[in-house]
């Protein structure tokens, strides 16, 4: 199936996790070198792009990372909440904004996703 063709099959409510996913780990892996190369944000952004791409793929462990990447966002953003304690407020939105549609597109992803048959 050719790349065009798979672009016309996805559903349009199917690219928003998609979109959050990739976006979410392009910007995680562009602020590596700014926080000092902490191995978690590259892991986490890793992840995200390779869960967008099982997304679009509609691959079967996409949910499992889907599942994964809820449990890291929410304590990566929870802990930098924690410490930060809303002294620098770009961060603080930024984490809030990020555990927030972590949320919401893990929940989405959950309702919406099929169980597949073995």
């Amino acid at each position: 199936m050719s790349f065009a063709s798979k672009l016309r099959s996805i559903e349009l409510c199917y690219v928003a996790p998609i979109g959050f996913y990739s976006i979410a780990g392009i910007i995680l892996l562009a602020t590596l070198p700014f926080a000092n190369f902490p191995p978690h944000i590259g892991l986490t952004g890793i992840l995200s792009i390779v869960t967008a791409y099982g997304l679009f793929k509609k691959r079967f462990w996409a949910i499992w990372l889907v599942a994964a990447l809820f449990a890291a966002a929410t304590a990566i953003a929870l802990i930098t909440l924690y410490f930060v304690a809303f002294s620098n407020l770009v961060t603080s939105l930024s984490m809030i904004a990020y555990a927030v549609l972590t949320w919401v597109f893990t929940l989405y992803l959950a309702v919406k996703s099929r169980p597949t048959e073995a």
